[in-house]
């Protein structure tokens, strides 16, 4: 009976689709250095300004406030085919496996929950929170790292990288969910989501920029509305800028 119980726990750290992309029928069947190569679309969400938040609490209540956060966050990752990889703090990194379309429909339902958790904050006099999500896809290696006394399971890659970086734009642009360009081709149909084109970017150490988009399906009603209406000039503004900047910095290095 112990056994099955101390079974029980340590899946608890490590998602049974872990186990099953790395053809493991159990946690003690893993070995240091079990991998795997797949394309997946990759999620990582966080709360802005978390540090203000959590300065103004005690560690008890940042444990209750995070646990709570996190209770209304995973299962729109599960609903949509996601499962979590692990938990950094206040930010979750997810992965998606079987379609980019899942990922994006897993964040908007995020977005959505948010909406009932902060309503539930607000009837306890508490201020509403802001999360930030960043989806990409591309290939990864998911597998086991560490040392002989202590091992994890994570995932490595570019992908992994960007998809964090992408997140992190999120407060830049004070959005809410931006996905890349790998992303966004690897949708069924994009009109089937609101959506805007923001930017393109080089992400550090990469000599290709990235194009991003907004998804605002999720915001508030009017700020939807007065997004679809300005859409096209919006987009047009961003791209004439892209390209004057692109051009200037053409100029930059050949004079250089």
């Amino acid at each position: 009976m112990e056994n099955a119980r101390l079974y029980d726990a340590c899946q608890g750290f490590i998602p049974e689709q872990f186990l099953s992309f790395l053809e493991k029928k159990s946690i003690v069947n893993l070995k240091l250095g079990d991998r795997l190569e797949r394309e997946m679309t990759i999620l990582f969400s966080d709360i802005h300004d978390f540090n203000t938040i959590s300065e103004q609490m005690t560690p008890e209540e940042n444990f209750a406030f995070i646990n709570q956060y996190l209770s209304y966050m995973e299962p729109q990752i599960q609903k949509y085919g996601g499962f979590i990889d692990k938990y950094i703090g206040d930010a979750i990194m997810a992965l998606f496996p079987n379609s980019a379309d899942d990922a994006v429909q897993g964040a908007i339902a995020m977005l959505e929950q948010l909406k009932t958790y902060n309503s539930e904050r607000q009837q306890r006099n508490l201020k509403p929170i802001r999360i930030g999500i960043g989806l990409h896809t591309g290939t990864l290696i998911l597998g086991t790292v560490g040392g002989f006394g202590c091992m994890d399971g994570t995932v490595l890659g570019d992908a992994v990288n960007l998809s964090s970086r992408v997140e992190g734009l999120t407060k830049t642009y004070g959005v809410s969910l931006l996905i890349t360009d790998k992303t966004w081709q690897g949708l069924k149909n994009s009109l089937a989501y609101d959506l805007r084109f923001i930017d393109r970017v080089r992400a550090k150490g990469k000599a290709k920029a990235v194009s991003l988009f907004e998804i605002f399906s999720a915001d508030p009603p009017e700020l939807r509305d007065a997004k679809i209406a300005t859409k096209e000039k919006f987009e047009r503004t961003v791209l004439y800028f892209i390209k004057n900047y692109f051009q200037k910095q053409q100029i930059y290095f050949k004079n250089a």
